[in-house]
């Protein structure tokens, strides 16, 4: 599964979604989608945030591949250091839960279906033309906000993945059904009728399928952007199995056309086979996203990941896999805690301080990420559009290709 730590039902629902109306009973007939837009309302708890470069403008920004040198770790506040994690540990399906009550910073609005037009206008728009999105398939608890703010993140390929992630919600099967062919153009129509100018495109494992759905994945990047130029796609991949075919699907989708590439490494290193699915692995992950670099940072592709924190990782283990992902060439990262979706998943090893977060995001940013987005509730596209904005990063043709693209 291409998704990061976006699956919180039982254990992650909020108090404001209880006794009354819970994820699953909101949404239990949905289906799926991904798509990211501007105007999002601020979360109601500030919790999720994200540190950019400060940078040159968006008229003379450097391509991805100029990022900057890996600096020495920086210091951070005693405070800080004293909330950290220097015990390694390891989680497991049944292990108990932290102690106490869940943490305030996990409260957020229930989704107001009968008063936020927009969030029905998008519910109904996703499963009219029978898509699938992740804010429903892994119960993201920003779904609320998102929604009404005319933001979902788009889920190809259906609502099936050929791999059994310990800390995914998604349905899995050896065989799910073949893919729609009428996706990529009803994903298109979808797009340019909500008035996007960023969306997200994530997919499931397709491991039964001979090029791992990537000839589909590029068929939807083409189609939005003969639809709709102007519109900056973000594509959210898995690792097509090996580093051959990995290469093949870069190149695919590439040259379809996206603008950011987005591979989740999901966990450290020592956790990636007591987290993923046997056939994922940190090593063919980093292989992805350097390969994704190597061919797309010279034309204008930015490249992206995202870490679940946790999960027993320690801060040494998370240093480690920031400073790999920068030697990889990967512009932007993004970390969030980790939620528990049913008690059949992995148990939640503690719940990270918002402090903590800061100084991810600090360090991050010290490093050379063009932006860091850090925070319990941040998941890997929650409100990508904003901060690709805020970081001065360019669509592949510019902003101008852009405008004249919105205007045709």
């Amino acid at each position: 599964m291409a998704i990061a730590g976006v699956a919180p039902v039982v254990d992650a629902i909020p108090p404001a979604f209880a006794p009354a109306a819970t994820l699953g009973s909101l949404f239990r007939s949905r289906r799926h989608s991904i798509c990211s837009r501007s105007r999002l309302a601020r979360p109601a708890v500030a919790v999720p945030r994200a540190v950019v470069s400060p940078g040159p403008g968006a008229a003379d920004t450097p391509p991805p591949s100029e990022a900057a040198p890996l600096p020495s770790p920086i210091a951070v506040p005693s405070s800080v250091e004293a909330a950290s994690s220097s015990v390694p540990r390891t989680p497991a399906v049944g292990a108990p839960m932290p102690a106490g009550r869940r943490p305030a910073w996990f409260r957020v609005p229930a989704p107001r279906v009968a008063v936020d037009t927009t969030f029905s206008d998008v519910s109904d728009s996703v499963h009219s033309r029978s898509l699938h999105t992740v804010c429903e398939e892994a119960a993201c608890p920003n779904i609320g906000e998102c929604w009404a703010g005319g933001t979902a993140t788009l889920m190809l390929l259906g609502d099936t993945c050929t791999r059994g992630c310990r800390f995914c919600a998604v349905a899995t099967s050896p065989t799910p059904p073949p893919p729609d062919e009428n996706e990529p153009y009803a994903t298109a129509v979808a797009v340019s009728q909500w008035g996007l100018d960023y969306v997200v495109l994530t997919a499931v494992d397709r491991d039964d399928l001979p090029d791992g759905g990537a000839e589909h994945f590029a068929a939807t990047v083409r189609a939005i952007k003969l639809a709709t130029p102007h519109v900056v796609v973000e594509v959210l991949v898995g690792d097509y199995g090996g580093a051959s075919a990995a290469a093949k699907a870069v190149d695919i989708l590439v040259d379809a056309g996206v603008d950011v590439f987005a591979h989740n490494v999901e966990t450290v290193r020592r956790l990636q086979p007591h987290v993923r699915d046997r056939r994922a692995g940190y090593d063919s992950s980093m292989g992805v996203l350097a390969a994704a670099a190597r061919v797309g940072h010279p034309v204008g592709v930015y490249t992206k990941t995202s870490l679940m924190l946790g999960l027993g990782e320690t801060d040494a283990e998370i240093r480690e896999a920031m400073v790999d992902l920068r030697a990889a060439g990967v512009d932007v990262l993004t970390l969030g805690q980790y939620l528990r979706p049913t008690e059949h998943h992995l148990s939640v090893v503690e719940y990270v301080h918002p402090d903590a977060f800061a100084k991810w995001e600090a360090e991050g940013l010290a490093m050379g990420f063009r932006y860091v987005t850090a925070g319990p509730l941040v998941r890997s596209s929650y409100k990508a559009g904003d901060f690709f904005r805020a970081a001065g990063m360019q669509p592949r043709g510019g902003w101008a290709s852009q405008k004249e693209g919105k205007r045709g």
